[in-house]
Protein backbone atom coordinates (compact mmCIF):
# COMPACT_ATOMS: atom_id res chain seq x y z
CA UNK A 1 0.00 0.00 0.00
CA UNK A 2 1.17 3.25 -0.87
CA UNK A 3 1.17 6.89 1.14
CA UNK A 4 -1.84 8.08 -0.41
CA UNK A 5 -3.75 4.00 -0.71
CA UNK A 6 -7.07 5.09 1.26
CA UNK A 7 -7.05 1.86 2.82
CA UNK A 8 -4.11 1.70 4.14
CA UNK A 9 -4.60 5.27 5.77
CA UNK A 10 -8.04 4.05 6.90
CA UNK A 11 -6.44 0.77 8.29
CA UNK A 12 -3.79 2.50 10.22
CA UNK A 13 -6.16 4.97 11.84
CA UNK A 14 -8.21 1.99 12.47
CA UNK A 15 -5.61 0.09 14.42
CA UNK A 16 -4.39 3.18 16.26
CA UNK A 17 -8.19 4.26 17.30
CA UNK A 18 -9.36 1.08 17.59
CA UNK A 19 -10.21 1.24 21.07
CA UNK A 20 -12.81 3.82 21.03
CA UNK A 21 -10.98 6.12 22.71
CA UNK A 22 -10.19 3.82 25.84
CA UNK A 23 -7.12 4.14 27.65
CA UNK A 24 -5.50 1.21 28.83
CA UNK A 25 -3.14 1.15 31.78
CA UNK A 26 -0.10 2.03 30.47
CA UNK A 27 -1.65 4.92 29.29
CA UNK A 28 -2.46 6.15 32.47
CA UNK A 29 0.98 5.66 33.52
CA UNK A 30 2.48 7.19 30.37
CA UNK A 31 0.13 10.32 31.16
CA UNK A 32 1.48 10.66 34.99
CA UNK A 33 5.00 10.20 33.05
CA UNK A 34 4.68 13.57 31.26
CA UNK A 35 2.31 15.51 33.15
CA UNK A 36 4.04 15.10 36.62
CA UNK A 37 7.60 14.18 35.50
CA UNK A 38 7.70 11.01 37.46
CA UNK A 39 9.67 8.12 37.03
CA UNK A 40 8.12 4.72 35.54
CA UNK A 41 8.21 2.29 39.09
CA UNK A 42 6.73 5.31 40.72
CA UNK A 43 4.02 6.22 37.73
CA UNK A 44 3.11 2.73 37.73
CA UNK A 45 2.53 2.41 41.96
CA UNK A 46 0.70 5.82 41.78
CA UNK A 47 -1.72 4.00 39.11
CA UNK A 48 -1.69 0.71 40.98
CA UNK A 49 -2.88 2.37 44.09
CA UNK A 50 -5.49 4.63 42.64
CA UNK A 51 -7.12 1.51 41.18
CA UNK A 52 -7.07 -0.70 43.91
CA UNK A 53 -4.50 -3.39 42.22
CA UNK A 54 -0.75 -4.14 42.62
CA UNK A 55 1.54 -2.87 39.84
CA UNK A 56 1.99 -6.01 38.09
CA UNK A 57 -1.96 -6.16 37.80
CA UNK A 58 -1.64 -2.93 35.34
CA UNK A 59 -0.73 -5.51 32.73
CA UNK A 60 -3.04 -8.59 33.21
CA UNK A 61 -5.53 -7.80 30.76
CA UNK A 62 -8.46 -10.22 33.17
CA UNK A 63 -7.51 -8.13 36.25
CA UNK A 64 -8.01 -5.13 34.61
CA UNK A 65 -11.24 -5.85 32.66
CA UNK A 66 -13.13 -6.44 36.39
CA UNK A 67 -11.44 -3.40 37.80
CA UNK A 68 -12.70 -1.25 34.86
CA UNK A 69 -15.65 -2.37 34.85
CA UNK A 70 -15.64 -2.44 38.94
CA UNK A 71 -14.38 1.29 38.49
CA UNK A 72 -16.85 2.98 35.53
CA UNK A 73 -13.47 3.66 34.00
CA UNK A 74 -15.47 1.28 30.44
CA UNK A 75 -14.00 -1.68 29.09
CA UNK A 76 -12.46 -2.12 26.29
CA UNK A 77 -14.09 -4.24 23.20
CA UNK A 78 -11.43 -5.33 20.84
CA UNK A 79 -13.13 -6.06 17.61
CA UNK A 80 -15.47 -2.81 17.52
CA UNK A 81 -18.93 -4.18 18.85
CA UNK A 82 -20.26 -2.35 21.49
CA UNK A 83 -19.86 -5.44 24.07
CA UNK A 84 -20.69 -3.36 27.30
CA UNK A 85 -23.36 -1.42 26.47
CA UNK A 86 -23.88 -0.34 30.49
CA UNK A 87 -20.57 0.96 30.37
CA UNK A 88 -19.31 3.97 30.42
CA UNK A 89 -18.32 5.58 27.02
CA UNK A 90 -14.84 6.93 26.16
CA UNK A 91 -15.50 10.73 26.83
CA UNK A 92 -17.92 9.38 30.19
CA UNK A 93 -14.64 7.13 30.68
CA UNK A 94 -12.25 9.84 30.90
CA UNK A 95 -14.38 11.64 32.97
CA UNK A 96 -13.99 8.84 35.68
CA UNK A 97 -10.06 8.29 34.91
CA UNK A 98 -9.76 12.04 35.91
CA UNK A 99 -11.62 11.93 38.70
CA UNK A 100 -10.21 8.41 40.39
CA UNK A 101 -6.51 8.85 39.09
CA UNK A 102 -7.21 12.53 40.64
CA UNK A 103 -5.77 14.35 37.63
CA UNK A 104 -6.24 16.59 35.02
CA UNK A 105 -7.39 15.17 31.01
CA UNK A 106 -7.76 17.93 28.41
CA UNK A 107 -10.63 16.68 26.73
CA UNK A 108 -12.18 16.78 30.12
CA UNK A 109 -11.13 20.24 30.85
CA UNK A 110 -12.52 21.45 27.59
CA UNK A 111 -15.48 19.67 27.19
CA UNK A 112 -15.92 21.44 30.83
CA UNK A 113 -15.55 24.38 29.75
CA UNK A 114 -17.84 23.94 26.58
CA UNK A 115 -20.40 23.05 28.53
CA UNK A 116 -20.17 25.27 31.47
CA UNK A 117 -20.71 22.57 33.82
Amino acid sequence: MGAGDPLGMSATHANAAGMGGMRAAGDLVARLQMTRGMRLPEAKRYVADKLGVGPSDLSDAPTMHEVRGELGLGRICYGGAALYPDQPSAMEAKFRIAEVLGIPVNCVERFRTHARI
